[in-house]
């Protein structure tokens, strides 16, 4: 099984440039950005090691990574 990394600039090609902006000049953005990563690579390494799917926190977690998602894509769209 392959596990895909959900990072921004991988998501979201068409705002690289602005994310790396925000990162850089927004401390909200670049908290939550970071965040965001460290949901991912922690749903990647859960993923790699087989947990279950019904798992509880597994998907609290996944569930807390597209809210944040959600909330920075509508960030980077300007709505």
């Amino acid at each position: 099984m392959s596990i895909t990394s959900h990072a921004l600039h991988i998501d979201f090609p068409q705002f690289a440039d602005q994310i790396q902006q925000l990162q850089q000049q927004d401390l909200d953005f670049k908290a939550e950005s970071d965040r965001y990563h460290e949901l991912d690579k922690t749903i990647r390494g859960l993923e790699g090691a087989n947990v279950p799917v019904n798992d509880d926190r597994f998907n609290q977690l996944k569930r807390e990574r597209a809210q944040l998602k959600d909330h920075l894509y509508r960030r980077l769209n300007g709505n």
